[in-house]
């Protein structure tokens, strides 16, 4: 297995799990916190796909599905574009509102650009440092997995508060 084709596996996976986690859900149960202060399906979503999206753009030189396909508009969230969850207060991610439709939607927008990014990586790209500010640096490869990760658990906790609401 190629570099490629394990990272297309590891996001398609991000893919497959988020959209199962909000199917035939409503807008108030993607809404719905199953705790003071816990973080809702939608949020969730929003966050995982912010997330790779932007992360995946900067190292790959691209411009954010977000703002480049018009889903910022679509979401009309109340903070600035480049917000993409981290630090975000309660009141904040209360106010992720979104349908299942458009955040499948932009999940696999985001999904379409990140694999067809990640198709065209051979091994010694992954060696690319990304980011100095760590000791030691970022690389590519490194920065990839941990993008992964992220959505992962991320969608692993909206299945769970999926699976909270009886849904």
């Amino acid at each position: 297995m190629t570099p490629a084709a394990l990272l297309t596996e590891l996001f398609e996976r991000v893919l497959t799990s988020a959209e199962a986690a909000v199917d035939g859900l409503t807008e108030d149960q993607l809404a719905t916190r199953p705790g003071d202060g816990a973080n809702p399906i939608a949020w969730l979503v929003w966050h995982l796909a912010r997330v790779q999206d932007d992360h995946v753009a900067t190292v790959a030189g691209l411009e954010q599905v977000y703002t480049a396909q018009g889903y910022a508009e679509r979401f009309d969230l109340p903070f600035d574009v480049s917000a993409i969850g981290y630090g975000q207060s309660r009141e904040e991610v209360g106010q992720v509102r979104a349908d299942a439709a458009l955040l499948t939607d932009y999940l696999r927008a985001v999904h379409a650009q990140t694999t067809g990014w990640v198709a065209g990586l051979e091994a010694d790209d992954l060696d690319r440092v990304v980011d100095e500010d760590w000791d030691p640096p970022v690389t590519l490869g490194v920065r990839l997995a941990s993008v992964a990760n992220d959505d992962l658990q991320h969608a692993g906790q909206a299945a769970y508060v999926r699976g909270l609401l009886g849904a």
